[in-house]
């Protein structure tokens, strides 16, 4: 059995203004960098044998908070933990889109990478990690879309699937033999604990 805890990057200019952020490289804002003191403040004292991050600024940066924390872990970049591609919408807001495109869209070809193709690199990304960190506790921090859409596939719950993954939120899961067991799912408390 190997344990994921997925983390959602800290907040950023474009997550405030409510703009698709996809494979634009954003960094932290001043928030999201007190977000990431909180979750690493989480973590400090819990056991966690390694952290992979998405090569993205602000997943990076929040990688680094928690990996500073928790010396002497390793801290490893994926690329295959970057972001779902957004294409054209990259740095649009809804209504720009709306604007831009009508109100559907959502069926324009923008060039937006495929749920299909990022479930494809996660479970590749998942399927290393299971072999290489058999009986460990490893932590993910990623984007809000490639973990919903990751969870989608390691879980069958249609909850999940619907809901939005909060900045620097936490979900645990238990890879299994005989099915995967979501311990935490979307939790955000240290952000009122700390």
């Amino acid at each position: 059995m190997t344990t994921i805890g997925f983390i959602r990057h800290g907040v950023t200019e474009w997550n405030k203004e409510g703009r698709s952020q996809g494979n634009t490289d954003i960094p932290l804002n001043e928030e999201g960098l007190q977000m990431a003191e909180q979750i690493a403040n989480r973590l400090e004292h819990e056991k966690w044998d390694v952290i992979y991050s998405s090569p993205l600024l602000r997943a990076q940066k929040t990688a680094e908070v928690i990996a500073n924390r928790k010396q002497p872990i390793k801290l490893y970049l994926d690329n295959r933990l970057r972001e779902t591609g957004g294409g054209q919408a990259e740095g649009t807001t809804l209504a720009e889109r709306i604007d831009k495109w009508g109100t559907s869209w959502q069926k324009v070809d923008l060039g937006a990478e495929s749920e299909m193709d990022v479930i494809e690199r996660g479970m590749t990304f998942i399927e290393e990690i299971k072999t290489k960190h058999l009986g460990e506790r490893v932590l993910v921090v990623s984007h809000g879309s490639f973990i919903r859409t990751l969870m989608s596939e390691l879980m069958d719950d249609v909850k999940i699937k619907k809901d939005k993954v909060g900045n620097t939120s936490l979900t645990i899961v238990k890879l299994e033999e005989m099915g995967n067991h979501c311990e935490l799912f979307n939790c955000t408390a240290h952000l009122d604990a700390y």
